[in-house]
């Protein structure tokens, strides 16, 4: 993706989310959207945060590491986003 380009392609993460916010645009009909930053983090959040402790066999200190937070934050997220007991 070049600087100038803010939609991505398809086999990025920037032109899948560019996408699916034009189809929620498009679904829309007229109807005045809400919350679109908040719906945006919460639909990346959690697969973001599976996909990793996948990747790292359930190694939540491996997980951070990757993500760049602390432990204690993924700990928190993990709970809040229904993925830790």
């Amino acid at each position: 993706m070049n600087q100038n380009d803010d939609t991505g392609n398809d086999d990025d993460i920037a032109g899948c989310v560019y996408k699916a916010l034009e189809n929620y645009f498009r679904r829309l009909d007229g109807e005045k959207p809400a919350a679109v930053y908040e719906m945006v983090i919460r639909s990346v959040e959690r697969p973001m945060f599976a996909v990793v402790l996948k990747q790292t066999g359930g190694n939540q200190t491996l997980a951070a590491e990757i993500l760049g937070i602390n432990r204690n934050t993924l700990r928190k997220k993990l709970v809040d986003l229904k993925l830790l007991g």
